[in-house]
């Protein structure tokens, strides 16, 4: 199982940036696939999560401003961010669970975000 995550950048306070994230495996079939993000020394957080069915979750802290989205054909997500602030600043790392355990929810290696205030 592999995840690999994109468009992360630089941004200042007020802008926007879309994270992509996607999938792949020859064996499992993806189930819910989230966004999450850490700060240096700081827990791993979730943002946002979105079934397999297209329902969605978002952490408190991005309601209204954060959008997630789904392509299943694609094994892909995606992450509209919108109004960044910079406590938004952190790595973003897409997640997926699957069906079956093993395997365990796997992460991606990282995009970083950066909101310049």
């Amino acid at each position: 199982v592999q995840l690999q995550a994109s468009g992360g950048g630089l941004v200042q306070a007020g802008g926007s940036l879309r994270l992509s994230c996607t999938g792949s495996s020859t064996v499992f079939t993806f189930k819910d696939m989230a966004w999450y993000r850490q700060v240096p020394g700081g827990p791993r957080e979730q943002v946002a999560l979105i079934t397999r069915a297209g329902a969605t979750h978002y952490a408190d802290f991005v309601k209204g401003r954060f959008i997630i989205s789904r392509d299943n054909t694609r094994n892909t997500i995606y992450l509209e961010m919108s109004d960044l602030q910079s406590e938004d600043t952190a790595v973003y790392y897409c997640s997926a669970d699957f069906y079956t355990n093993p395997p365990p929810r796997a992460f991606g290696q990282g995009t970083q975000v950066t909101v310049s205030s």
